[in-house]
């Protein structure tokens, strides 16, 4: 497996600082953003030979955004983005882009599934003659009801879009948060796994205790081994199953300048997370 960073936690700083940082860290991977690092299509080219220049495997592009706006005019400016974007990605030749299905709010949920099925089914065949891989991140938005983020919502998508060319951006720390096992959730999904997010969740139980469910500050993302979650068991799961793509740090740990403080110590973050998930992947 290569291990990369996913390049939103450095969005206030050049890209080429950041590939050679990347460089310079050690890491094999990176994961760029586009609404950080690229901006509009005709810079994917550009900027994913500035990665490569550096000796950086370009492991995929991701733009955040809700695919399913319930503003018609917001989505179909964002559809017609993202399938510009793909089509650069595509010529581009990196493997995997990366985007957010959302939530239209004025839908049923059976209205959102079958609007975000056909909308990636689009996408999937204006690019197939360059086999670009579309993957969702299980991020579930910022009220915590994007579609597709669980098991559930994994299953309502994968009965509509057949092709192997959809899959996920499995990021447990997502998964830990909402109370969903991530173990059993990784080998529900073993064939559609596209690309691992590494980042950690930690619970504060006395806190959660205190304010439950829907009250604030009783969990925290975190780097790769500085949460709640087992790596090793979830590494060598993810390898009995065949994964051998990249695990892209996405740090987005307070304890280490995030968001956008301190940048030496999100530099350090980055390089505790890639010397911790080295030491993992040796044991499995």
């Amino acid at each position: 497996m290569k291990i990369g960073f996913y390049t939103s936690t450095f969005n206030d700083r050049p890209f080429e600082e950041v590939a050679d940082f990347a460089r310079e860290a050690g890491f094999d991977a990176i994961e760029i953003d586009v609404r950080g690092h690229i901006k509009a299509p005709d810079r994917v080219a550009s900027v994913v030979a500035v990665a490569r220049d550096r000796g950086l495997f370009v492991a995929s592009i991701t733009l955040t955004g809700n695919q399913l706006d319930a503003d018609t005019g917001r989505r179909n400016e964002l559809r017609t983005t993202t399938l510009e974007f793909a089509h650069a990605i595509g010529e581009a030749k990196v493997p995997i882009f990366v985007i957010f299905p959302g939530r239209n709010d004025d839908a049923s949920e059976e209205e959102n599934y079958d609007s975000f099925a056909d909308h990636a089914s689009a996408l999937i065949a204006a690019t197939e003659a360059r086999g670009l891989t579309f993957a969702i991140e299980n991020w579930p938005g910022p009220k915590d009801n994007f579609v597709g983020t669980t098991p559930y919502g994994w299953q309502q998508l994968f009965e509509r879009i057949k092709s192997p060319r959809f899959g996920l951006e499995f990021d447990p720390s997502h998964l830990l948060r909402i109370g969903v096992d991530p173990f059993e959730a990784l080998a529900g999904v073993r064939d559609r796994i596209a690309i691992l997010h590494a980042k950690d969740t930690a619970i504060d139980t006395e806190r959660l205790q205190a304010v439950g469910y829907h009250g604030k500050g009783w969990w925290q993302y975190k780097l790769p081994g500085k949460g709640m979650l087992d790596w090793d068991k979830f590494l060598r799961q993810a390898k009995s199953y065949g994964f051998d793509g990249t695990l892209s740090i996405e740090h987005e740990d307070a304890a280490y300048g995030w968001p956008g403080k301190d940048l030496p110590a999100r530099r350090e973050g980055e390089r505790l997370g890639l010397s911790f998930l080295r030491n993992a992947l040796k044991s499995i």
